[in-house]
């Protein structure tokens, strides 16, 4: 059942009492008199009317009318990527690009940000979260792809990445794309676009999976693998916490489109994401976004068209 904003209740229920109170009076009166108080009804109603548009004008039954009217919601996002979704232990909030651009949904819902819930969604966890309802949305450095799309549904995307290398500071294997990976041991994340595309593309180099990129730095400062492989932009994040012990191969060979991921099937709510994402590159909030958190070690983009599909 559709929950009614409590204050649309309230401004209805004033409306029924106001209205009998002035029926009451109408009666010991003239029909001069019975006019104004019609008039005042009316008033009252189209102000009510005009309280419940405010609280967000959305499809009755509707992800973005439940969501607006609990006055909360549930994201997830990633809790270990510099840039773009990085756990600050003084708030013990997530801070970065993904974590801005699920603002700024939440924001066009109506929702305040205390009123958000934040989840660390792993790269092996986004869809079943989402299959679950453990989330109402996922904005987590997550690729759209066909595969995906059969379990759930994306809007965006909202930035373009593509897959790269990070290696040990001076570079002493000489790696400088996928092919010299062969014979070497790279290191990637379960569950990831980067991770099945050296297992499928790349067979014959070894890889070494987490369940984090945080673990694959480490294991490639420890000298444990020889390369870690994802996203250009996970890597720079990664790096610019540590610029003297990693360097980029700067060399990216895929294409990976950031998508918000959804429950399958709720058209409503990704179309209404997807105009949220297009006016906020339109009305400047993408870029400062984007400035204020990836922007710190990389280039603005250009935002890239929405695909409505």
């Amino acid at each position: 059942m559709t929950r009614r904003p409590a204050h649309r209740l309230l401004a209805l229920a004033g409306v029924a009492a106001l209205t009998v109170g002035l029926a009451a009076c109408s009666s010991d009166d003239d029909g001069d008199e019975a006019t104004t108080d019609d008039t005042a009804t009316e008033e009252a109603t189209e102000e009510a009317d005009s309280d419940a548009a405010g609280s967000g004008d959305f499809p009755e039954g509707s992800t973005m009318a439940d969501l607006a009217a609990a006055g909360e919601v549930t994201i997830g996002t990633k809790f270990d990527q510099p840039g773009f979704g990085l756990l600050n232990p003084g708030t013990n909030e997530p801070e970065g690009f993904d974590v801005e651009v699920a603002k700024i949904i939440a924001e066009e819902l109506g929702i305040a940000e205390d009123g958000i819930t934040w989840t660390e969604t792993v790269s092996a966890n986004r869809e079943p979260f989402i299959q679950e309802g453990r989330v109402d949305y996922v904005v987590a450095t997550y690729t759209i792809n066909d595969d995906r799309k059969e379990v759930v549904d994306f809007a965006g995307p909202y930035y373009q990445a593509g897959q790269d290398i990070m290696v040990a500071s001076g570079n002493p294997l000489g790696i400088e794309g996928p092919d010299d990976l062969a014979g070497t041991t790279t290191c990637s994340v379960e569950g990831s676009t980067p991770a099945e595309n050296i297992r499928t593309n790349y067979p014959d180099a070894e890889i070494t999976l987490f369940d984090v990129y945080s673990k694959c730095a480490e294991a490639l400062k420890n000298g444990q693998v020889d390369s870690v492989t994802t996203d250009n932009v996970i890597l720079l994040g990664i790096i610019a916490q540590d610029p003297e012990s990693f360097e980029l191969v700067d060399n990216p060979f895929t294409e990976e489109p950031y998508g918000i991921g959804v429950t399958l099937g709720d058209d409503e709510f990704r179309s209404f994401i997807n105009d949220v994402l297009e006016e906020s590159f339109e009305d400047g909030r993408w870029a400062q976004a984007w400035d204020d958190t990836a922007g710190q070690f990389a280039d603005t983009p250009e935002p890239p068209a929405v695909d409505r599909y």
